[in-house]
Formats: structure tokens, C-alpha cells, sequence
């Protein structure tokens, strides 16, 4: 059964101000790690006291809860795009949409995603959020497989995600192997088309 990430994360509209108050808290996450995401942190980062801060976002809370929709509106206008070009969108065009992942450049996501695993550990929010995105990006890809006729194409959608992922935690910026990581993305495709054709 397909899973919808609209089902779980409605679009939430913010104002210019609050966009940029996230953005500096997704920063603290992506550079600093989430241990030092605080209130008083993202205030300090944001050029604001702590009392103007908490007009935006009046708990620990209703911040966490607005970082968590920032990034689902986010990623979720990725898959629209592949909804609508799904018809389309070969295997191989998935897999460089997500192995490039146009929006989460914006996100710093090669810093941000390992910490927001960390994250998921002990926010609730944050696991379901990446269990959606997750599981969105399965779903293309095993429908996709079960087009090519795979005889396993759900094992074979987390093998192809695991590999991706994956190279997030070696190759990623400011990562030990990070000035491979083109090298290693065309490994990835050349994998895929070896096994799936061009």
C-alpha cells in the first residue's frame, strides 16, 4: 500500500521571518548537531532575544514541531515532482533525483540527515518525520521495480535506498571521503545500470 507524506504533514505556510528562524535552527542542527539546538541558541543565531523568539515559537515544542514541517513542506514538493513525472522517470532518473537531492542542498541535508537520525532517537517527531520521507522515496522506487517485473522489488528498493543513503555517512560534505563523493555517485548509477539497464 502506497504511503502519502501529504496524509502525515499537512503544507504549513510561514512567514518570511519564521522561514528564517528555522533555517538558522536547521543550521545549528546540520553544523553544530542537534545537542545544540536550544531555544536560547536559535534566538542568539537568529539576531533576536529569547522573548522574541518564543513570540514565533512560544516551546521547545512548537519549534521542533515547526522544524519537522519545514522540512516535510520541503521534501514533499520533491515528490510531487515525482508524482507528476512518475510515467516518465526511469529507475535511473529516481535514483539521481534522490542521490542529488535538490532539496535538500537548500537543507545542507549530507550534515543534516545524520543528525537527525541521532534525533529520531529521542524526538518522536523527528522519526516520524523520517520514516515518511523514507518511506515515500521506498515507494517510487518499488513501484518502479515492480514496472521492471523484479521478482523482489521491495528488497531490492531498500538495497537501492541503503546504498544511497548510505554514502551520505562516508562521501557527505566535511565528511573524510567527501571529495569522492562525484565519483561515488557515478558508481551508484553505473551500479543501477549495470543491474537495470540504461
Amino acid at each position: 500500500m502506497s504511503h502519502d507524506m501529504s496524509a502525515a504533514y499537512q503544507e504549513v505556510v510561514f512567514s518570511d521571518r519564521k522561514q528564517q528562524i528555522l533555517q538558522k535552527a536547521i543550521g545549528i542542527i546540520a553544523s553544530e548537531g542537534y545537542g545544540k539546538l536550544t531555544m536560547r541558541g536559535v534566538a542568539r543565531a537568529s539576531d533576536m532575544r529569547l522573548g522574541a523568539l518564543q513570540y514565533h515559537f512560544r516551546t521547545w515544542e512548537d519549534m521542533l514541531a515547526a522544524i519537522v514541517a519545514f522540512i516535510a513542506n520541503t521534501y514533499r514538493r520533491s515528490f510531487e515532482t515525482l508524482k507528476l513525472d512518475a510515467e516518465v522517470l526511469s529507475l535511473r532518473d529516481i535514483i539521481k533525483i534522490i542521490l542529488d537531492d535538490t532539496p535538500g542542498s537548500a537543507l545542507q541535508a549530507d550534515r543534516l540527515f545524520p543528525q537527525l537520525w541521532a534525533m529520531a532517537q529521542v524526538e518522536p517527531l523527528m522519526e516520524t518525520l523520517l520514516d515518511d520521507i523514507y518511506v515515500d522515496y521506498l515507494d517510487k522506487l518499488e513501484s518502479r521495480l515492480v514496472g521492471m517485473n523484479s521478482s523482489a522489488p521491495r528488497a531490492e528498493a531498500l538495497v537501492l535506498m541503503s546504498l544511497i543513503e548510505g554514502s551520505t555517512l562516508f562521501v557527505g560534505s566535511d565528511r573524510r571521503w567527501a571529495k569522492d563523493s562525484a565519483a561515488v555517485r557515478d558508481a551508484a548509477l553505473a551500479f543501477v545500470d549495470a543491474r537495470y539497464g540504461n
